[in-house]
C-alpha cells in the first residue's frame, strides 16, 4: 500500500508542476507582450516555454535578486570613486588657485610675466591631468560593467536559463536584458499576489 501512496505523491508533485508551468508560461506570453516587437519576434514559444520551466522552482528568482544586488553595489561603489575622484580633482584646482594668487601678490613687477606664463602651464597641466584620471577612471567603471555582464551572463547560463551565455554583441545583451526584465515583471507579480514563498 505505501508503494502506491509513494507512486500517488509522485503524479500529484508531477501535476503541480505541469500546473505552475503552464501558469508561469501564460504570464509571460501575457508580459511578452509589453516589450518591443523586435523582441517578441526573437522570442519562441520554446524559449518561453523553457523559461517556464527554469522559473518553477523560484532559484532562478533568487539568483537574479542576488545579481541584480551585487550589481547595484558595484554601481554605487563605482559612482562613490568617481565622486571622490571628482572631489580630489576640486580640491587641487581650488588649491592651485589660492597659490597663484598668493604667488601674484607677492611677485615683483618684473617677474610678472614670467610667473603669469607659468600659472598658465600650471593650470593647463592639472587640467590635463583631470581629464586624464577622468577617462582612466570611466574607462575602469565600463570594464568594471562590462565584467558584471559577463559575470551575470555566465551565473545564468550555469544556472540553464534560456537565452543567456556569455556575449557582447549589442543585439543579444539587449535580448538578455529583455529577458531579464521578464524574469524581474514576473518575480514581482507572483511575490504581490503571494504565490512566491
Amino acid at each position: 500500500m505505501e508503494k502506491y501512496s509513494g507512486l500517488y505523491k509522485e503524479s500529484t508533485d508531477a501535476t503541480k508542476q505541469q500546473e505552475r508551468h503552464y501558469y508561469l508560461l501564460s504570464e509571460l506570453q501575457i508580459l511578452v507582450k509589453d516589450l518591443p516587437s523586435w523582441f517578441q519576434q526573437r522570442l519562441s514559444y520554446t524559449t518561453l516555454s523553457d523559461l517556464a520551466q527554469a522559473l518553477i522552482d523560484g532559484t532562478v528568482y533568487e539568483i537574479v535578486q542576488g545579481l541584480l544586488d551585487i550589481q547595484h553595489l558595484t554601481e554605487k561603489n563605482l559612482y562613490n570613486q568617481r565622486q571622490k575622484l571628482h572631489t580630489e580633482h576640486r580640491v587641487l584646482k581650488h588649491d592651485l588657485i589660492r597659490k597663484q594668487k598668493v604667488a601674484l601678490q607677492t611677485c615683483k613687477s618684473h617677474n610678472l610675466t614670467v610667473l603669469k606664463a607659468s600659472q598658465r602651464a600650471e593650470i593647463e597641466g592639472l587640467e590635463q591631468r583631470v581629464k586624464d584620471e577622468q577617462r582612466m577612471m570611466d574607462e575602469k567603471i565600463v570594464a568594471e560593467m562590462d565584467q558584471k555582464v559577463l559575470d551575470q551572463q555566465n551565473t545564468l547560463e550555469k544556472a540553464g536559463v534560456p537565452g543567456f551565455y556569455i556575449t557582447t554583441l549589442p543585439q543579444e545583451v539587449t535580448m538578455q536584458m529583455n529577458l531579464l526584465e521578464l524574469i524581474l515583471k514576473l518575480q514581482q507579480k507572483e511575490s504581490q499576489s503571494g504565490i512566491l514563498l
